[in-house]
C-alpha cells in the first residue's frame, strides 16, 4: 500500500538541468540490474560488498518495496537519476538517516553507473535533489556520504 503514496506523490519527479528523479518502480528493473552490472568493479571501491543475491528481480523487488515504505514513514527518500533527453537511467541518490525534530537532517548517498561518471550528472542531480530536500521536505541540513578519494 505504501508504494502508491510514493508514486502518487505530486512533488516528483523532481527536475533539473537536463535530467529527472524519481522513486525506482519495477519497470526499472532490467535497465538497473545491467547498468549496474556493468558498473560492478567501477562501484565496487565505493559501495558496501554486494551480496550475492543484489541483481535479482527478488531482491529489486524488496529495495522497490523498502524504498517506498522509507519514504512513506518519512525516514528516508531514495531516488533513481534519469537522463531527460532519453530517459536512460543514470545512477541513484538517496537521503537515508532523516533526523527531524531539531535537526531536520539528512545523509546524502549516491551511485553514478561508469557509463555516465565524470560528466557532472551527479553534480546537477544533487543541485536538484537538495532543492527539493530543503524546499519540500522541510530539511535544514544535508551531510553528504563520501570518501575522501572519490573524485
Amino acid at each position: 500500500m505504501a508504494i502508491f503514496s510514493v508514486i502518487g506523490r505530486r512533488d516528483l519527479p523532481i527536475r533539473g538541468d537536463g535530467l529527472y528523479l524519481r522513486a525506482s518502480e519495477m519497470r526499472d528493473y532490467l535497465e538497473w540490474a545491467e547498468l549496474r552490472e556493468k558498473s560492478r568493479s567501477f562501484l565496487t571501491p565505493w559501495e558496501p560488498l554486494w551480496p550475492i543475491d543484489d541483481l535479482t528481480r527478488a531482491s529489486f523487488r524488496y529495495r522497490v518495496r523498502r524504498h517506498a515504505e522509507e519514504m512513506a514513514r518519512d525516514e528516508a527518500y531514495s531516488f533513481f537519476i534519469f537522463r531527460e533527453e532519453d530517459d536512460a537511467l543514470m545512477g541513484g541518490l538517496s537521503f537515508g538517516h532523516v533526523r527531524r525534530g531539531v535537526s531536520q537532517a539528512a545523509t546524502l548517498g549516491y551511485w553514478m553507473g561508469e557509463p555516465y561518471a565524470g560528466k557532472g550528472h551527479m553534480t546537477r542531480a544533487a543541485r536538484a535533489a537538495c532543492a527539493y530536500a530543503f524546499e519540500k521536505r522541510g530539511f535544514h541540513r544535508i551531510e553528504a556520504a563520501c570518501l575522501p578519494t572519490n573524485e
